[in-house]
């Protein structure tokens, strides 16, 4: 099984991955506020079209960027990382908060590439990394958390066995390829 502090050091770099995605996500976005037609540097082709994304309803939700949001997430889940890593230790309550706000995220994240896929039909590369970012710290904090988890003593030791055998890994992988296979699918006509 992994060190503590390597999860630690993987919940960091998820944290870094998403922040800096977010952060560009908006210097970009506030291009478009300057431009409405503005060429975004995250336009690769009409596939991966950050500004088909940026210009739809679903990227400001809440009536702000949802890149504002993320960043001010995804920082914390990097400061949260970041104390592991230097052998500090946080209360198991705070650590199941900060799982459930990531779960959250993650929940969040796979409604708004569904929406991007088949209702804006384009997706954002930084939003990409977002998600990346987001399975790296959900993943994290499933092992984090494993013995604090609510359930019975039968499943902590399932899940336990499961987290011995890199099963959760494999779980996570088999997710992150199956919406990968389904994006493929959708935009490969």
């Amino acid at each position: 099984m992994l060190k503590q502090r390597t999860v630690y050091g993987f919940l960091m770099a998820g944290g870094l991955i998403g922040s800096i995605a977010s952060f560009l996500e908006t210097i970009e976005y506030q291009a478009l506020l300057k431009n409405a037609h503005a060429q975004l540097t995250c336009n690769l082709n009409s596939v991966f079209s950050c500004s088909s994304v940026l210009h739809s309803w679903q990227s400001r939700i809440f009536g702000f960027p949802n890149s504002m949001l993320r960043m001010i997430f995804f920082t914390t889940m990097f400061a949260a990382g970041l104390v592991g890593l230097a052998g500090g230790t946080m209360p198991p309550k705070l650590r199941l908060w900060l799982q459930g706000v990531s779960l959250f995220f993650f929940c969040f994240a796979m409604w708004f590439m569904w929406q991007s896929t088949f209702v804006i039909q384009s997706l954002c590369i930084l939003c990409l990394f977002c998600l990346a970012g987001l399975f790296t710290i959900n993943w994290a904090w499933l092992r984090l958390n494993a013995e604090h988890l609510p359930g019975s003593r039968q499943a902590h030791h399932v899940l336990n066995e499961a987290i011995r055998q890199h099963g959760d890994t494999f779980t996570w992988l088999i997710l992150a390829l199956l919406i990968a296979f389904v994006m493929f699918m959708k935009f490969s006509h």
